[in-house]
Protein backbone atom coordinates (compact mmCIF):
# COMPACT_ATOMS: atom_id res chain seq x y z
CA UNK A 1 0.00 0.00 0.00
CA UNK A 2 1.22 3.49 -0.84
CA UNK A 3 1.63 5.80 2.16
CA UNK A 4 0.44 9.44 2.09
CA UNK A 5 4.05 10.60 1.90
CA UNK A 6 4.73 8.26 -1.03
CA UNK A 7 1.55 9.37 -2.82
CA UNK A 8 2.63 13.00 -2.60
CA UNK A 9 6.17 12.15 -3.77
CA UNK A 10 4.88 10.23 -6.80
CA UNK A 11 2.60 13.11 -7.85
CA UNK A 12 5.43 15.63 -7.47
CA UNK A 13 7.92 13.50 -9.39
CA UNK A 14 5.49 13.21 -12.30
CA UNK A 15 5.27 17.01 -12.56
CA UNK A 16 9.02 17.53 -12.06
CA UNK A 17 9.80 15.05 -14.83
CA UNK A 18 7.80 17.18 -17.27
CA UNK A 19 9.51 20.35 -16.08
CA UNK A 20 12.98 18.78 -16.35
CA UNK A 21 12.77 16.09 -19.05
CA UNK A 22 16.55 15.97 -19.46
CA UNK A 23 17.12 14.80 -15.90
CA UNK A 24 17.96 11.08 -15.89
CA UNK A 25 17.14 10.03 -12.32
CA UNK A 26 13.86 11.10 -10.68
CA UNK A 27 14.13 14.45 -8.92
CA UNK A 28 13.72 14.33 -5.15
CA UNK A 29 10.69 16.55 -4.43
CA UNK A 30 12.15 17.27 -0.96
CA UNK A 31 8.85 16.66 0.82
CA UNK A 32 9.08 16.82 4.58
CA UNK A 33 6.56 16.84 7.40
CA UNK A 34 5.81 20.41 8.42
CA UNK A 35 7.34 21.46 11.73
CA UNK A 36 4.51 23.94 12.27
CA UNK A 37 1.08 22.42 11.57
CA UNK A 38 -0.43 25.88 11.02
CA UNK A 39 1.31 25.81 7.64
CA UNK A 40 -0.01 22.35 6.72
CA UNK A 41 0.94 18.71 7.10
CA UNK A 42 3.72 18.46 4.52
CA UNK A 43 6.07 20.92 2.87
CA UNK A 44 8.18 20.76 -0.31
CA UNK A 45 11.31 22.88 -0.78
CA UNK A 46 12.07 21.60 -4.26
CA UNK A 47 11.37 24.93 -5.99
CA UNK A 48 14.14 26.65 -4.03
CA UNK A 49 17.01 24.71 -5.59
CA UNK A 50 15.40 23.78 -8.90
CA UNK A 51 14.70 27.42 -9.75
CA UNK A 52 18.43 28.08 -10.21
CA UNK A 53 18.71 25.28 -12.76
CA UNK A 54 15.62 26.46 -14.66
CA UNK A 55 16.69 30.13 -14.30
CA UNK A 56 13.44 31.36 -12.80
CA UNK A 57 12.25 32.59 -9.42
CA UNK A 58 11.38 30.00 -6.74
CA UNK A 59 7.86 31.40 -6.23
CA UNK A 60 7.14 31.34 -9.97
CA UNK A 61 8.38 27.75 -10.20
CA UNK A 62 6.39 26.79 -7.09
CA UNK A 63 3.25 28.20 -8.71
CA UNK A 64 3.99 26.31 -11.92
CA UNK A 65 4.35 23.07 -9.94
CA UNK A 66 1.08 23.69 -8.09
CA UNK A 67 -0.75 24.45 -11.36
CA UNK A 68 0.38 21.12 -12.82
CA UNK A 69 -0.17 19.09 -9.66
CA UNK A 70 -3.34 17.06 -9.21
CA UNK A 71 -3.79 16.65 -5.44
CA UNK A 72 -7.55 17.14 -5.16
CA UNK A 73 -8.04 13.59 -3.86
CA UNK A 74 -5.31 14.04 -1.24
CA UNK A 75 -5.17 17.65 -0.08
CA UNK A 76 -7.73 20.25 0.88
CA UNK A 77 -5.21 23.03 0.52
CA UNK A 78 -1.95 23.54 -1.39
CA UNK A 79 -0.31 26.95 -1.00
CA UNK A 80 2.95 28.82 -1.50
CA UNK A 81 4.68 30.33 1.52
CA UNK A 82 7.73 32.55 1.89
CA UNK A 83 10.24 32.52 -0.98
CA UNK A 84 8.81 29.35 -2.58
CA UNK A 85 7.84 26.70 -0.05
CA UNK A 86 4.87 24.54 -1.09
CA UNK A 87 2.64 23.68 1.88
CA UNK A 88 0.09 20.88 1.75
CA UNK A 89 -2.80 20.08 4.10
CA UNK A 90 -4.39 16.63 3.87
CA UNK A 91 -8.14 16.56 3.44
CA UNK A 92 -10.55 14.90 5.87
CA UNK A 93 -11.95 12.71 3.08
CA UNK A 94 -8.46 11.41 2.29
CA UNK A 95 -7.75 10.73 5.96
CA UNK A 96 -11.01 8.80 6.33
CA UNK A 97 -10.43 6.71 3.21
CA UNK A 98 -6.87 5.92 4.23
CA UNK A 99 -7.92 4.76 7.70
CA UNK A 100 -10.62 2.52 6.27
CA UNK A 101 -8.19 1.13 3.69
CA UNK A 102 -5.82 -0.19 6.39
CA UNK A 103 -8.42 -1.56 8.83
CA UNK A 104 -8.01 -5.13 7.54
CA UNK A 105 -4.29 -4.76 6.87
CA UNK A 106 -2.09 -6.37 9.53
CA UNK A 107 0.81 -4.32 8.14
CA UNK A 108 -1.10 -1.06 8.76
CA UNK A 109 -0.34 0.30 5.33
CA UNK A 110 3.36 -0.58 5.30
CA UNK A 111 4.09 -2.01 1.86
CA UNK A 112 6.80 -4.58 1.16
CA UNK A 113 9.83 -3.18 -0.59
CA UNK A 114 9.41 -3.29 -4.36
CA UNK A 115 13.03 -4.30 -4.89
CA UNK A 116 14.07 -6.32 -1.82
CA UNK A 117 17.77 -6.23 -1.06
CA UNK A 118 20.01 -8.70 0.71
CA UNK A 119 21.26 -7.25 3.99
CA UNK A 120 23.86 -8.40 6.48
CA UNK A 121 23.43 -6.82 9.91
CA UNK A 122 26.57 -7.30 12.03
CA UNK A 123 25.75 -6.77 15.71
CA UNK A 124 26.27 -7.92 19.30
CA UNK A 125 29.65 -9.61 18.60
CA UNK A 126 30.81 -10.47 22.14
CA UNK A 127 34.21 -11.86 23.02
CA UNK A 128 33.60 -15.53 23.80
CA UNK A 129 36.37 -15.45 26.38
CA UNK A 130 34.14 -13.38 28.68
CA UNK A 131 30.49 -12.96 29.61
CA UNK A 132 28.34 -10.41 27.86
CA UNK A 133 28.33 -7.11 29.73
CA UNK A 134 26.38 -3.84 29.74
CA UNK A 135 28.46 -2.60 26.81
CA UNK A 136 26.81 -5.23 24.60
CA UNK A 137 23.31 -3.93 25.28
CA UNK A 138 23.20 -1.14 22.68
CA UNK A 139 24.68 -3.14 19.81
CA UNK A 140 22.47 -6.17 20.55
CA UNK A 141 19.17 -4.30 20.87
CA UNK A 142 19.85 -1.86 18.03
CA UNK A 143 20.94 -4.59 15.63
CA UNK A 144 17.82 -6.63 16.40
CA UNK A 145 15.52 -3.65 15.76
CA UNK A 146 17.21 -2.73 12.46
CA UNK A 147 16.98 -6.37 11.33
CA UNK A 148 13.30 -6.64 12.34
CA UNK A 149 12.27 -3.52 10.45
CA UNK A 150 14.23 -4.54 7.36
CA UNK A 151 12.57 -7.97 7.40
CA UNK A 152 9.16 -6.38 7.93
CA UNK A 153 9.77 -4.22 4.88
CA UNK A 154 10.41 -7.36 2.83
CA UNK A 155 14.21 -7.43 2.68
CA UNK A 156 16.33 -10.56 3.13
CA UNK A 157 18.41 -10.22 6.28
CA UNK A 158 21.32 -12.18 7.71
CA UNK A 159 21.77 -11.38 11.41
CA UNK A 160 25.42 -12.04 12.18
CA UNK A 161 27.31 -11.88 15.46
CA UNK A 162 31.02 -11.62 14.58
CA UNK A 163 32.23 -13.21 17.81
CA UNK A 164 35.76 -13.13 19.17
CA UNK A 165 36.71 -16.80 19.40
CA UNK A 166 40.39 -16.62 18.43
CA UNK A 167 43.60 -15.02 19.59
CA UNK A 168 46.22 -15.09 22.35
CA UNK A 169 43.74 -14.92 25.23
CA UNK A 170 42.45 -18.37 24.31
CA UNK A 171 45.86 -19.86 25.00
CA UNK A 172 45.57 -18.56 28.56
CA UNK A 173 42.01 -19.84 28.99
CA UNK A 174 42.67 -23.27 27.49
CA UNK A 175 45.76 -23.80 29.62
CA UNK A 176 43.80 -22.90 32.74
CA UNK A 177 40.95 -25.13 31.61
CA UNK A 178 43.37 -28.06 31.42
CA UNK A 179 44.42 -27.38 35.01
CA UNK A 180 40.98 -27.21 36.58
CA UNK A 181 38.87 -29.30 34.19
CA UNK A 182 41.25 -32.00 32.97
CA UNK A 183 38.38 -34.50 32.86
CA UNK A 184 36.36 -32.29 30.52
CA UNK A 185 37.92 -33.86 27.44
CA UNK A 186 36.73 -37.29 28.59
CA UNK A 187 33.22 -36.14 29.55
CA UNK A 188 32.43 -33.07 27.40
CA UNK A 189 28.68 -33.39 28.04
CA UNK A 190 29.21 -32.62 31.71
CA UNK A 191 31.48 -29.65 31.09
CA UNK A 192 30.04 -26.41 32.45
CA UNK A 193 31.44 -23.08 33.63
CA UNK A 194 29.03 -21.54 36.09
CA UNK A 195 30.62 -18.08 36.09
CA UNK A 196 32.54 -17.28 32.91
CA UNK A 197 33.61 -13.85 34.18
CA UNK A 198 35.26 -15.28 37.30
CA UNK A 199 36.89 -18.03 35.22
CA UNK A 200 38.49 -15.40 32.98
CA UNK A 201 39.66 -13.27 35.92
CA UNK A 202 41.35 -16.22 37.65
CA UNK A 203 43.03 -17.33 34.41
CA UNK A 204 44.25 -13.76 33.79
CA UNK A 205 45.57 -13.56 37.33
CA UNK A 206 47.56 -16.78 36.74
CA UNK A 207 48.85 -15.47 33.42
CA UNK A 208 50.01 -12.17 34.91
CA UNK A 209 51.71 -13.54 38.01
CA UNK A 210 52.89 -17.05 37.14
CA UNK A 211 55.71 -17.08 34.53
CA UNK A 212 55.50 -20.85 34.01
CA UNK A 213 51.77 -20.66 33.37
CA UNK A 214 52.24 -17.69 31.02
CA UNK A 215 54.86 -19.58 29.03
CA UNK A 216 52.61 -22.64 28.78
CA UNK A 217 49.70 -20.42 27.69
CA UNK A 218 51.77 -18.90 24.86
CA UNK A 219 52.76 -22.36 23.71
CA UNK A 220 49.07 -23.33 23.82
CA UNK A 221 48.32 -20.50 21.34
CA UNK A 222 50.87 -21.93 18.94
CA UNK A 223 49.33 -25.38 19.32
CA UNK A 224 45.87 -23.94 18.65
CA UNK A 225 46.97 -22.07 15.54
CA UNK A 226 48.87 -25.08 14.20
CA UNK A 227 45.79 -27.29 14.59
CA UNK A 228 46.90 -29.55 17.46
CA UNK A 229 44.05 -32.05 17.85
CA UNK A 230 43.86 -32.02 21.66
CA UNK A 231 44.02 -28.22 21.85
CA UNK A 232 41.47 -27.79 19.06
CA UNK A 233 39.07 -30.17 20.82
CA UNK A 234 39.45 -28.22 24.05
CA UNK A 235 38.94 -24.95 22.17
CA UNK A 236 35.69 -26.22 20.61
CA UNK A 237 34.50 -27.24 24.06
CA UNK A 238 35.23 -23.82 25.53
CA UNK A 239 33.67 -21.94 22.59
CA UNK A 240 30.49 -24.01 22.82
CA UNK A 241 30.20 -23.35 26.55
CA UNK A 242 30.81 -19.62 26.07
CA UNK A 243 28.26 -19.49 23.26
CA UNK A 244 25.69 -21.06 25.56
CA UNK A 245 26.12 -18.16 27.98
CA UNK A 246 25.41 -15.78 25.09
CA UNK A 247 22.43 -17.77 23.86
CA UNK A 248 20.86 -17.61 27.32
CA UNK A 249 21.02 -13.81 27.13
CA UNK A 250 19.66 -13.73 23.58
CA UNK A 251 16.75 -15.98 24.55
CA UNK A 252 15.79 -13.70 27.43
CA UNK A 253 16.00 -10.62 25.21
CA UNK A 254 14.19 -12.22 22.26
CA UNK A 255 17.21 -11.86 19.98
CA UNK A 256 17.75 -13.97 16.88
CA UNK A 257 21.17 -14.17 15.22
CA UNK A 258 23.86 -16.45 13.85
CA UNK A 259 27.29 -16.60 15.46
CA UNK A 260 30.21 -16.51 13.03
CA UNK A 261 33.55 -16.53 14.82
CA UNK A 262 36.74 -14.79 13.80
CA UNK A 263 38.15 -18.29 13.39
CA UNK A 264 35.85 -18.82 10.40
CA UNK A 265 37.97 -16.38 8.39
CA UNK A 266 41.34 -17.65 9.60
CA UNK A 267 42.15 -19.57 6.40
CA UNK A 268 41.33 -16.51 4.27
CA UNK A 269 43.65 -13.99 5.91
CA UNK A 270 46.83 -14.84 3.98
CA UNK A 271 44.94 -14.42 0.68
CA UNK A 272 43.67 -11.00 1.78
CA UNK A 273 47.23 -9.81 2.40
CA UNK A 274 48.41 -11.31 -0.88
CA UNK A 275 45.59 -9.64 -2.84
CA UNK A 276 46.33 -6.20 -1.38
CA UNK A 277 50.01 -6.60 -2.19
CA UNK A 278 49.37 -7.77 -5.76
CA UNK A 279 47.03 -4.83 -6.36
CA UNK A 280 49.65 -2.41 -5.10
CA UNK A 281 47.50 -1.36 -2.15
CA UNK A 282 49.75 -2.63 0.64
CA UNK A 283 53.39 -1.95 1.44
CA UNK A 284 55.89 -3.16 4.03
CA UNK A 285 56.50 -0.64 6.79
CA UNK A 286 58.73 -1.49 9.76
CA UNK A 287 58.36 -5.17 8.84
CA UNK A 288 54.55 -4.98 8.96
CA UNK A 289 52.28 -5.08 5.90
CA UNK A 290 50.24 -1.87 5.85
CA UNK A 291 47.60 -0.14 3.76
CA UNK A 292 47.85 3.66 3.71
CA UNK A 293 44.63 5.46 2.79
CA UNK A 294 44.22 9.09 1.80
CA UNK A 295 42.97 11.43 4.48
CA UNK A 296 43.87 9.33 7.52
CA UNK A 297 46.56 10.73 9.81
CA UNK A 298 47.78 9.96 13.32
CA UNK A 299 48.05 12.56 16.07
CA UNK A 300 51.42 13.70 14.74
CA UNK A 301 49.93 14.34 11.32
CA UNK A 302 51.71 11.34 9.80
CA UNK A 303 49.98 8.81 7.50
CA UNK A 304 47.97 6.35 9.60
CA UNK A 305 48.58 2.71 8.62
CA UNK A 306 45.92 0.03 8.44
CA UNK A 307 48.00 -2.96 9.51
CA UNK A 308 46.88 -6.17 7.81
CA UNK A 309 49.88 -8.30 8.84
CA UNK A 310 51.99 -7.64 11.90
CA UNK A 311 55.80 -7.72 11.92
CA UNK A 312 55.72 -11.15 13.58
CA UNK A 313 53.60 -12.53 10.74
CA UNK A 314 50.34 -12.54 12.67
CA UNK A 315 47.07 -10.91 11.66
CA UNK A 316 44.78 -8.53 13.49
CA UNK A 317 41.12 -7.47 13.46
CA UNK A 318 41.55 -5.28 10.35
CA UNK A 319 42.55 -8.33 8.32
CA UNK A 320 39.67 -10.37 9.72
CA UNK A 321 37.17 -7.58 9.05
CA UNK A 322 38.39 -7.26 5.46
CA UNK A 323 38.01 -11.02 4.98
CA UNK A 324 34.50 -10.91 6.46
CA UNK A 325 33.47 -7.98 4.28
CA UNK A 326 34.73 -9.65 1.10
CA UNK A 327 33.02 -12.92 2.04
CA UNK A 328 29.71 -11.14 2.65
CA UNK A 329 29.79 -9.29 -0.66
CA UNK A 330 31.25 -11.98 -2.91
CA UNK A 331 29.85 -15.17 -1.40
CA UNK A 332 26.81 -14.10 0.61
CA UNK A 333 25.83 -11.63 -2.16
CA UNK A 334 25.00 -8.84 0.26
CA UNK A 335 23.71 -5.58 -1.21
CA UNK A 336 24.03 -3.70 2.06
CA UNK A 337 26.08 -4.39 5.17
CA UNK A 338 25.29 -2.64 8.45
CA UNK A 339 27.73 -2.75 11.35
CA UNK A 340 26.53 -1.83 14.85
CA UNK A 341 29.49 -1.07 17.11
CA UNK A 342 30.93 1.43 19.58
CA UNK A 343 31.21 4.90 18.02
CA UNK A 344 34.91 4.88 18.90
CA UNK A 345 35.40 2.40 16.06
CA UNK A 346 34.14 4.91 13.48
CA UNK A 347 37.57 5.58 12.02
CA UNK A 348 38.28 1.86 11.73
CA UNK A 349 35.14 1.36 9.66
CA UNK A 350 35.82 4.40 7.50
CA UNK A 351 39.21 2.90 6.66
CA UNK A 352 37.71 -0.57 6.22
CA UNK A 353 35.13 0.68 3.74
CA UNK A 354 37.67 2.72 1.78
CA UNK A 355 40.09 -0.22 1.60
CA UNK A 356 37.32 -2.51 0.33
CA UNK A 357 36.41 0.00 -2.37
CA UNK A 358 40.04 0.32 -3.46
CA UNK A 359 40.21 -3.46 -3.68
CA UNK A 360 37.22 -3.19 -6.09
CA UNK A 361 35.03 -5.51 -4.00
CA UNK A 362 32.42 -2.81 -3.58
CA UNK A 363 30.33 -1.73 -6.55
CA UNK A 364 28.14 1.33 -6.96
CA UNK A 365 25.05 -0.65 -5.93
CA UNK A 366 26.53 -1.75 -2.61
CA UNK A 367 25.97 0.21 0.58
CA UNK A 368 28.16 -0.04 3.65
CA UNK A 369 26.97 1.54 6.90
CA UNK A 370 28.38 1.85 10.37
CA UNK A 371 26.06 2.67 13.27
CA UNK A 372 28.21 4.03 16.06
CA UNK A 373 26.73 4.20 19.55
CA UNK A 374 27.77 6.09 22.67
CA UNK A 375 28.62 4.71 26.10
CA UNK A 376 26.28 3.74 28.93
CA UNK A 377 27.28 5.76 31.99
CA UNK A 378 26.62 5.50 35.69
CA UNK A 379 25.07 8.36 37.64
CA UNK A 380 28.60 9.66 38.22
CA UNK A 381 28.78 10.07 34.42
CA UNK A 382 31.60 7.55 34.20
CA UNK A 383 31.41 4.17 32.43
CA UNK A 384 28.69 2.16 34.21
CA UNK A 385 30.22 -0.29 36.70
CA UNK A 386 29.31 -2.09 39.90
CA UNK A 387 30.04 -0.52 43.30
CA UNK A 388 33.15 -2.69 43.44
CA UNK A 389 34.32 -1.20 40.14
CA UNK A 390 33.61 -4.37 38.17
CA UNK A 391 32.02 -4.35 34.73
CA UNK A 392 28.25 -4.91 34.89
CA UNK A 393 27.11 -8.24 33.45
CA UNK A 394 24.20 -8.04 31.06
CA UNK A 395 22.41 -10.99 32.63
CA UNK A 396 22.51 -9.19 36.00
CA UNK A 397 20.89 -6.11 34.45
CA UNK A 398 18.08 -8.22 32.96
CA UNK A 399 17.47 -10.07 36.22
CA UNK A 400 17.44 -6.89 38.28
CA UNK A 401 15.04 -5.17 35.86
CA UNK A 402 12.58 -8.06 36.14
CA UNK A 403 12.97 -8.18 39.94
CA UNK A 404 12.32 -4.43 40.29
CA UNK A 405 9.26 -4.79 38.05
CA UNK A 406 8.09 -7.74 40.10
CA UNK A 407 8.11 -5.62 43.27
CA UNK A 408 5.95 -3.00 41.53
CA UNK A 409 3.47 -5.55 40.13
CA UNK A 410 3.20 -7.32 43.50
CA UNK A 411 1.17 -4.36 44.79
CA UNK A 412 -1.76 -5.58 42.67
CA UNK A 413 -3.69 -7.91 45.01
CA UNK A 414 -6.35 -8.97 42.49
CA UNK A 415 -4.04 -10.47 39.87
CA UNK A 416 -2.93 -14.11 39.80
CA UNK A 417 0.71 -14.98 40.54
CA UNK A 418 1.15 -16.39 37.03
CA UNK A 419 -0.12 -13.20 35.42
CA UNK A 420 2.03 -11.06 37.72
CA UNK A 421 5.13 -12.99 36.71
CA UNK A 422 4.35 -12.62 33.00
CA UNK A 423 3.79 -8.88 33.37
CA UNK A 424 6.93 -8.45 35.51
CA UNK A 425 9.04 -10.08 32.80
CA UNK A 426 7.43 -8.01 30.04
CA UNK A 427 7.77 -4.73 31.95
CA UNK A 428 11.35 -5.41 33.06
CA UNK A 429 12.57 -6.24 29.55
CA UNK A 430 10.57 -3.39 28.02
CA UNK A 431 12.11 -0.96 30.50
CA UNK A 432 15.70 -1.92 29.64
CA UNK A 433 15.19 -2.13 25.87
CA UNK A 434 13.08 0.98 25.44
CA UNK A 435 15.28 3.13 27.68
CA UNK A 436 18.28 2.20 25.55
CA UNK A 437 16.53 2.63 22.21
CA UNK A 438 14.94 5.96 23.12
CA UNK A 439 18.33 7.68 23.34
CA UNK A 440 20.17 9.08 20.35
CA UNK A 441 22.57 6.29 19.41
CA UNK A 442 25.60 8.48 18.91
CA UNK A 443 25.27 10.01 22.39
CA UNK A 444 26.23 8.66 25.79
CA UNK A 445 23.43 8.19 28.30
CA UNK A 446 23.12 7.69 32.06
CA UNK A 447 21.73 4.34 33.21
CA UNK A 448 19.06 5.23 35.76
CA UNK A 449 16.72 2.58 37.21
CA UNK A 450 14.03 5.00 38.42
CA UNK A 451 13.78 6.77 35.07
CA UNK A 452 13.84 3.47 33.21
CA UNK A 453 10.98 1.94 35.20
CA UNK A 454 8.83 5.07 35.45
CA UNK A 455 5.17 4.58 34.56
CA UNK A 456 4.99 7.97 32.87
CA UNK A 457 7.06 9.73 30.24
CA UNK A 458 8.92 8.19 27.32
CA UNK A 459 9.56 4.78 28.91
CA UNK A 460 8.89 1.13 28.17
CA UNK A 461 6.51 0.62 31.12
CA UNK A 462 4.46 3.63 30.02
CA UNK A 463 4.22 2.21 26.47
CA UNK A 464 2.92 -1.09 27.85
CA UNK A 465 0.51 0.76 30.12
CA UNK A 466 -0.80 2.84 27.19
CA UNK A 467 -1.48 -0.33 25.19
CA UNK A 468 -3.12 -2.09 28.16
CA UNK A 469 -5.25 1.00 28.78
CA UNK A 470 -6.70 0.84 25.27
CA UNK A 471 -7.40 -2.87 25.74
CA UNK A 472 -9.27 -1.94 28.91
CA UNK A 473 -11.30 0.66 26.99
CA UNK A 474 -12.28 -2.06 24.54
CA UNK A 475 -13.39 -4.41 27.31
CA UNK A 476 -15.48 -1.66 28.95
CA UNK A 477 -17.06 -0.65 25.64
CA UNK A 478 -18.96 -3.92 25.30
CA UNK A 479 -18.04 -4.10 21.60
CA UNK A 480 -15.56 -6.65 20.23
CA UNK A 481 -12.53 -5.53 18.20
CA UNK A 482 -13.80 -7.58 15.25
CA UNK A 483 -17.12 -5.76 15.32
CA UNK A 484 -15.40 -2.39 15.54
CA UNK A 485 -13.25 -3.17 12.49
CA UNK A 486 -16.37 -3.79 10.43
CA UNK A 487 -17.24 -0.10 10.58
CA UNK A 488 -17.56 1.64 7.23
CA UNK A 489 -17.74 5.20 8.51
CA UNK A 490 -15.23 7.36 10.33
CA UNK A 491 -16.11 10.77 11.77
CA UNK A 492 -13.34 13.34 12.04
CA UNK A 493 -15.13 16.38 13.45
CA UNK A 494 -13.13 17.13 16.57
CA UNK A 495 -9.51 18.44 16.39
CA UNK A 496 -8.33 15.54 18.60
CA UNK A 497 -9.79 13.00 16.16
CA UNK A 498 -8.00 14.66 13.27
CA UNK A 499 -4.72 14.91 15.22
CA UNK A 500 -4.85 11.21 16.13
CA UNK A 501 -5.60 10.23 12.54
CA UNK A 502 -2.73 12.29 11.17
CA UNK A 503 -0.18 10.66 13.43
CA UNK A 504 -1.57 7.15 12.77
CA UNK A 505 -1.09 7.47 9.01
CA UNK A 506 2.60 8.36 9.47
CA UNK A 507 3.62 4.90 10.71
CA UNK A 508 4.96 3.67 7.36
CA UNK A 509 6.82 6.93 6.84
CA UNK A 510 8.54 6.57 10.22
CA UNK A 511 9.79 3.07 9.47
CA UNK A 512 11.30 4.30 6.20
CA UNK A 513 13.02 7.07 8.14
CA UNK A 514 14.45 4.64 10.71
CA UNK A 515 16.03 2.47 8.02
CA UNK A 516 17.23 5.33 5.83
CA UNK A 517 18.90 7.20 8.69
CA UNK A 518 19.53 4.15 10.94
CA UNK A 519 17.96 5.90 13.95
CA UNK A 520 15.78 3.55 16.03
CA UNK A 521 14.92 6.37 18.43
CA UNK A 522 12.80 7.90 15.65
CA UNK A 523 10.40 5.00 16.22
CA UNK A 524 10.38 5.39 20.01
CA UNK A 525 9.77 9.14 19.61
CA UNK A 526 6.88 8.39 17.24
CA UNK A 527 5.26 5.84 19.56
CA UNK A 528 5.55 8.21 22.52
CA UNK A 529 3.99 11.02 20.47
CA UNK A 530 1.20 8.66 19.44
CA UNK A 531 0.48 7.88 23.10
CA UNK A 532 0.40 11.57 24.00
CA UNK A 533 -1.94 12.39 21.12
CA UNK A 534 -4.18 9.48 22.09
CA UNK A 535 -4.32 10.76 25.70
CA UNK A 536 -5.50 14.11 24.34
CA UNK A 537 -8.08 12.36 22.19
CA UNK A 538 -9.45 10.29 25.12
CA UNK A 539 -9.44 13.19 27.58
CA UNK A 540 -13.06 14.24 28.15
CA UNK A 541 -12.10 17.90 28.53
CA UNK A 542 -9.55 18.32 25.75
CA UNK A 543 -10.75 15.44 23.60
CA UNK A 544 -13.93 13.45 23.03
CA UNK A 545 -16.20 10.97 24.76
CA UNK A 546 -15.63 7.44 23.53
CA UNK A 547 -17.48 4.72 25.46
CA UNK A 548 -20.29 7.14 26.29
CA UNK A 549 -20.20 8.98 22.95
CA UNK A 550 -23.22 11.04 21.91
CA UNK A 551 -24.42 8.50 19.32
CA UNK A 552 -23.77 4.80 18.59
CA UNK A 553 -22.14 5.82 15.28
CA UNK A 554 -19.71 8.19 17.02
CA UNK A 555 -18.91 5.53 19.62
CA UNK A 556 -18.04 3.01 16.90
CA UNK A 557 -15.95 5.56 14.98
CA UNK A 558 -13.97 6.57 18.06
CA UNK A 559 -13.48 2.97 19.13
CA UNK A 560 -12.16 2.36 15.62
CA UNK A 561 -9.47 5.01 16.26
CA UNK A 562 -8.71 3.26 19.55
CA UNK A 563 -8.25 -0.08 17.79
CA UNK A 564 -5.90 1.38 15.16
CA UNK A 565 -3.88 3.09 17.88
CA UNK A 566 -3.53 -0.17 19.82
CA UNK A 567 -2.55 -2.09 16.68
CA UNK A 568 0.04 0.55 15.77
CA UNK A 569 1.48 0.49 19.28
CA UNK A 570 1.65 -3.30 19.30
CA UNK A 571 3.29 -3.53 15.89
CA UNK A 572 5.71 -0.69 16.65
CA UNK A 573 6.73 -2.23 19.96
CA UNK A 574 7.12 -5.64 18.35
CA UNK A 575 9.54 -4.10 15.86
CA UNK A 576 11.41 -2.78 18.91
CA UNK A 577 11.46 -6.41 20.18
CA UNK A 578 9.10 -5.47 23.02
CA UNK A 579 6.17 -7.74 23.95
CA UNK A 580 2.92 -6.06 25.00
CA UNK A 581 0.52 -7.16 27.75
CA UNK A 582 -3.26 -6.76 27.78
CA UNK A 583 -3.43 -5.83 31.43
CA UNK A 584 -1.24 -3.86 33.84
Amino acid sequence: MTSPYQKLSIRFQSVLKKLCPDQGAPIDPLIRRSQDETFGDYQSNVAMGLAKILKTSPRSLAQKIIDDLDLKDICENVAIAGPGFINMTLSKDFLKKYLLSIKDDKRLGVSSHGEPLRHVVDFSSPNLAKEMHIGHLRTTITGEVIARILEFQGHAVERVSHVGDWGTQFGMLLEYLLEVESESLKNPKHFHIQDLQTFYKVAKERFDHNPEFASAARKRVVLLQSGDEKTKKLWHLFVQESSKHCRDIYEKLGISLQEVGESFYNDRLADIVKEFQEKGLAVKDQEAICVFLEGFKNRKGEPLPMIIQKSDGGYNYSTTDLAALKYRIRERKADRIIYVTDIRQSQHFQMLFMAAKKATWVEERHRLDHIGYGMILGEDRRPFRTREGEIVRLKDVIEEAVERSRKIIEKNKTMSSEKKEKIANAVGLAAVKYFDLSHNLSSDYVFHWDHMLAMDGNTGPYMLYAYARIQSIGRKSGVSWDEILKTKTVFLNHPSEIALTKILIRFSEILDSVIHDLRPHDLTDYLYSLCKVFSGFYDKIQGVRVIDAETPELKLSRLFLCVLTARTLKLGLDLLSIEVVDEM
